[in-house]
């Protein structure tokens, strides 16, 4: 019996037991944990992908640059929902650990002849030690976690981004101080600066930075969405539903729950030391509670515990400024200006999905998919 479910029948077999014509049909526990286990899903990841490599050719580079930061959010946004989502532990302190990963970006691939702490080493070296520190951090908050959970855990998440903001604030040879900042890591890569106009020659640098955002987006997301089908997201769900069943049937909390936290730090880490190196300058008031809330809305939005829902909420937020603008002509200048507007937005489509659509937009999409699949039948 183990035998049969560990691994699919033959052709042979298939034959045999009348599964021959059935190919969606499956028989064993590893098809069904397949990373894309059906031809529609692969067919559909491989034809975003091929358009995604297609859109830097179609659009202007000022929109190119909201899309690559909204695909280096997305990063971000998986991380806080492996913690969140996956785990069921609530974090409100992501803009710490985003900043953490920021600053040791900047310092470690920051100019070295600069009025602030740099060493100017490679992006190889910058970029995954922002997103190791950041796991480091993200590892003194595990043991809270194992004692805490629901409201106390968040507010105790919540004071890191005050403890942050001090420290940053104050550090002022490695961030430069508040109103001053300092600029971000060294952009280059394999011989390539990406900060550059002309990179390669006949791309510009919005193309370029798109394409490098696009790439560690895939592979963050193949990573995220392997842990998630894992032994380990498995036992971050059961942790999730209720932490105590979860602790009677042999799931260490403290390991794991130790583990959600560093690993949604190390996406975070990531996601700070690339973020602002295409951004350029930035200051420690950057990492405030509202960096929080905006990646939590990316999670509520996107939807809860999906990977693809992640990517969507980031991308929606990142566009969201420009959907502000255009709204903003249609409403009186003295009424609200565009900034009032994206704040009243925010609070809305969080409470909106919230209520009538707690999967936010994976949850739309599934909607969607299965009356085309049950069609013209409703059910």
């Amino acid at each position: 019996m183990s035998t049969v479910l560990r691994s699919a029948p033959s052709k042979q077999a298939r034959k045999s037991t009348g599964l021959r014509g059935r190919p969606l049909l499956r028989t064993s526990y590893d098809q069904d944990l397949t990373l894309a286990n059906t031809p529609a899903k692969r067919r559909g990841v491989i034809g975003i992908v091929i358009a995604s490599f297609l859109v830097p050719f179609l659009l202007t580079d000022d929109l190119l640059q909201v899309l690559t930061l909204g695909m280096i959010s997305a990063v971000g946004a998986i991380g806080l929902n492996l913690v969140t989502g996956y785990a069921g532990q609530v974090s409100l302190g992501h803009a710490f650990f985003i900043g953490v990963g920021a600053y040791t970006g900047a310092v470690l691939g920051g100019d070295p002849d600069g009025a602030v702490l740099g060493y100017g080493l490679p992006m190889w070296i910058w970029l995954p030690a922002g997103g190791i520190v950041a796991a480091l951090a993200g590892l003194l908050v595990g043991p809270l976690a194992v004692r805490l959970r629901g409201l106390y855990l968040a507010i105790v998440t919540l004071g890191l981004v005050f403890l942050g903001d001090h420290i940053f604030r104050e550090a002022r040879n490695i961030t430069g101080g508040p109103g001053v900042g300092r600029r971000g890591a060294e952009l280059e890569l394999f011989g390539i600066d990406f900060s550059s106009m002309e990179p390669i020659a006949g791309v510009s640098r919005g193309q370029a930075q798109f394409f490098l955002a696009l790439v560690f987006l895939i592979i963050f997301a193949i990573l995220g969405r392997n842990i998630a089908r894992s032994g380990v997201g498995r036992a971050f769900g059961a942790v999730r539903d209720r932490d105590v069943a979860a602790a009677v049937i042999g799931v260490d909390l403290t390991k794991y729950k130790m583990m959600a936290f560093a690993m949604s730090s190390f996406f975070a880490g990531v996601t700070g030391a690339l973020y602002y190196a295409v951004i350029g300058v930035f200051e420690p008031g950057a990492f405030s509670l509202l960096l929080s809330i905006q990646y939590l809305a990316m999670v509520l939005i996107g939807g809860v515990a999906t990977i693809s829902g992640s990517i969507m909420g980031a991308l929606f937020i990142a566009l969201l400024p420009r959907i502000s603008q255009f709204i903003a002509h249609y409403v009186p200048g003295e009424l609200l200006t565009v900034f009032q507007l994206e704040a009243i937005l925010y609070g809305l489509l969080i409470m909106g999905f919230l209520i009538f659509e707690p999967r936010g937009l994976f949850g739309i999409w599934t909607r969607i998919r299965n009356y085309w699949k049950g069609w013209p039948f409703s059910y």
